[in-house]
């Protein structure tokens, strides 16, 4: 019998389906836009290129409401007021109060009750105030979008976008609602408040097949509440407010916040009051009526032992020194919303912040541009700056810093160049580059980057007018240099170029 041959194993194993992330909070008519065409995507949404016209816009807010996925509270006083008076010490007092007056100890329920009152009116006018402080600040920032209304476009506020707006969107916009893509150009979309990726996602505008495949994977739809790292694009609207699928999620954002350990410790105080209250006034009573033979006098004293027992002025004196930690906080431009708050900030040990911007002036200024042995060269200036403002994608601090240099503005030939192509910047090669038309004719691809990515993809540097090949020695000469200006606190950026002729278009 000859032997069973050995068992092989592929060298790539099958892989597990996929799990498929659920689909519930993703409107049906953005899967449906998925699936289908740019035109016909238009055609679904009674909508063109050109957008919606003001009154079919106005019609539509007005019929799906605004484009908002929190809904403000209606009285947000009466909130206040209610969450004041909801205590359990201030219910505790009330009914001693009452008992007070029942029993015809008028003084007795008056101070009780004027207690009561100075302790909420004083927590409810410091949230208050805070609360409309808080308000202001809010209303200072306004996200807007550029949406097109009769083939114009304009800057709107995103609470008025309505489905079939056709908006666009370019480096640095957050996506102001579910859309559809129509047309993009190396548009890069940041996702990673809603699926966890840390890097951007590539999005195109063709029609793409949905079987299988979770809506949040899917290369033509953008969700509100992302924002486009780089490139630009036209797109849809499709799903807006609540109907979105941050707004579908955002029930399960707005919970009521735990309690404090200033509110727990006041919960635990308030029922050992109500535990004595009924251990003793009972007691109190009983022993009194049958060594007296008073009921009703011996009533009236195990009222007044329990009214004796309660702190009433307690709520005031908490309401008071909160207070008093508020507005002290109020004098260094905090604004502390709610009181419990500031019980737990003295509770603190460590508090640990981040300090961008804070420490520092959040700006970086350039302080040179050399060539390879650390001269100054206006023509490497010339290039960062031509790489830096013909690129489309979100500009950061370095090219902030480049094309705010003084001296780069009067560069004399500048104007003489223009932008043909650029190819934004990538994560994993870890540059941007920019094709350019020369003003002697030809092209020349311009790249800025990561020192130790250029350098591995340069063969020849210039030096004086001179072009020389890059041996491993002089590679090696390079990263010492750059981490030389790196441990100095410099940031450093490479710049790389390669000219060739202009191609024919067809």
């Amino acid at each position: 019998m000859p032997p069973l041959p050995t068992p092989v194993l592929p060298k790539r194993l099958p892989h597990e389906p996929h799990p498929v992330a659920t689909a519930h909070h993703v409107s049906p008519l953005l899967v449906e836009a998925s699936a289908a065409d740019p035109d016909a995507v238009l055609q679904r949404f009674g909508t063109s290129a050109a957008g919606l016209s003001d009154e079919e816009a106005g019609r539509r807010l007005r019929e799906n409401g605004p484009n908002v996925v929190a809904r403000d509270e209606r009285h947000p006083r009466i909130r206040l007021l209610r969450k004041a008076l909801v205590n359990p010490l201030v219910i505790l007092l009330v009914v001693l109060s009452a008992s007070s007056f029942l029993t015809g100890d008028l003084r007795a329920g008056c101070a009780i009750l004027l207690m009561v009152l100075l302790g909420v009116v004083v927590r409810f006018v410091q949230e208050a105030r805070a609360d409309s402080a808080a308000a202001r600040l809010r209303a200072m920032i306004s996200v807007h979008a550029t949406v097109r209304r009769g083939g114009q476009a304009r800057e709107v506020p995103i609470a008025d976008l309505v489905r079939g707006d056709v908006v666009e969107l370019a480096a640095g916009d957050m996506i102001p609602a579910d859309i559809r893509l129509l047309v993009c150009k190396d548009l890069f979309v940041t996702q990673g408040s809603l699926t966890g990726e840390s890097f951007p996602v590539e999005k195109f505008g063709a029609r793409e097949d949905t079987a299988g495949r979770s809506p949040l994977e899917r290369t033509n739809v953008c969700y509100l509440g992302t924002s486009v790292e780089s490139g630009a694009a036209a797109a849809v609207v499709v799903a807006t407010g609540l109907t979105t699928c941050l707004g579908s999620i955002s029930a399960a954002l707005v919970e009521q916040p735990p309690p404090t350990s200033f509110d727990r410790g006041m919960t635990r105080f308030t029922w050992l009051m109500i535990y004595f209250i009924f251990a003793m006034v009972p007691t109190v009573f009983l022993v009194n009526g049958l060594t007296k033979g008073d009921w009703a006098g011996a009533f009236f004293f195990a009222m007044a032992v329990a009214v004796g027992m309660t702190p009433e002025m307690l709520p005031m004196i908490v309401a008071v020194c909160l207070s008093k930690g508020a507005i002290g906080m109020s004098r260094k431009r905090v604004i502390v919303k709610r009181l419990n708050a500031i019980q737990n900030l003295g509770a603190m040990d460590v508090l640990c912040t981040d300090k961008t911007g804070t420490l520092t002036q959040d700006r970086i200024v350039l302080e040179k541009h050399c060539d390879v042995t650390l001269k100054e060269d206006d023509e490497v200036l010339l290039l960062a700056y031509l790489n830096s403002h013909f690129q489309t994608g979100l500009k950061n601090l370095m090219d902030r810093a480049i094309l705010s240099h003084a001296e780069v503005h009067a560069h004399p030939s500048f104007a003489d160049y223009a932008k043909v192509d650029e190819i934004p910047f990538d994560f994993s090669h870890r540059m941007m580059s920019v094709v350019v038309k020369r003003p002697g004719g030809g092209h020349r691809l311009i790249c800025k980057g990561a020192p130790e990515a250029l350098y591995e993809r340069c063969a020849n540097f210039e030096l004086d007018g001179e072009i020389r090949p890059v041996s491993p020695m002089f590679r090696a000469d390079l990263k010492e240099e750059f981490d030389r200006l790196s441990a100095d606190g410099f940031r450093v950026l490479a710049v790389a170029y390669r000219d060739f002729g202009a191609r024919p278009s067809y």
